[in-house]
């Protein structure tokens, strides 16, 4: 699904370049659950932009199902985000006065998608927060908001969730209730989740868990027996 070739990214800062990423080859297969782990200035985060479509390479290639993403247009690689991929993020990224279902909602806006009320409570049952539909984030805990933002990102049936730091605001024990829930997401479900974390105990929940060190894996190894969060 997921196959990056020689990937290089560097930035110009003033008179400064900034290698980011210093030739990263990366295959994920469909189905996995990948977490990647590295210290900060890793390059796992800038690694992530480029999984996501949300930044292009400098060079090398990055090939999404077979496709090189390289060649796309904006709008068409604006159209893999919204329909291919989910996003998680460490700090859920909800409008603070709108309901979970109406946040959920919001990529559909996007998307022309119809149906948006009966798909967004559909999305909040199956994270289990159909109960709460109607309630703002203000009324959510850290857990719940999060299980807001796995709705949304599941919205429109995505075959890949990429999760930056999904339990870097939560405590030990709702991380682990977040964790079982992408691991449900990904047994179940067949999603294929690449998760972003600095935490060894969150990574080897986690079937493989890829190191980055320098702008380059370090490390790219299998979980024996992945931790089954309950």
């Amino acid at each position: 699904m997921i196959k990056l070739e020689q990937v290089v990214k560097t930035y110009q800062m003033g008179q400064v370049e900034v290698h980011a990423l210093r030739g990263v080859d990366l295959h994920i297969e469909t189905g996995e659950m990948v977490a990647i782990v590295g210290p900060s200035g890793s390059g796992k985060s800038t690694l992530m932009n480029i999984l996501g479509c949300l930044d292009i390479p400098t060079n090398g290639k990055y090939y999404l199902d077979g496709i090189d993403t390289g060649k796309l247009s904006d709008n068409r690689l604006a159209e893999i985000r919204n329909k291919k991929i989910g996003f998680v993020f460490q700090s859920f990224n909800l409008l603070s006065r709108t309901s979970a279902v109406a946040n959920v909602e919001l990529p559909l806006l996007y998307s022309n998608g119809g149906n948006r009320r009966a798909r967004a409570l559909a999305s909040l049952e199956r994270v289990g927060l159909a109960a709460r539909a109607y309630h703002t984030p203000n009324d959510h805990s850290g857990g719940e908001q999060q299980r807001v933002a796995i709705a949304r990102s599941l919205i429109n049936h995505p075959s890949i969730i990429l999760a930056d730091e999904p339990t870097g605001n939560l405590d030990t024990r709702t991380s682990v209730e977040i964790m079982a829930l992408f691991q449900e997401l990904n047994g179940r479900d067949g999603i294929t989740i690449v998760l972003i974390t600095h935490e060894s105990d969150i990574a080897a929940h986690c079937r493989r868990i890829v190191r980055m060190l320098d702008g380059k894996i370090s490390s790219d190894e299998p979980v024996a027996q992945p931790l089954i969060a309950v």
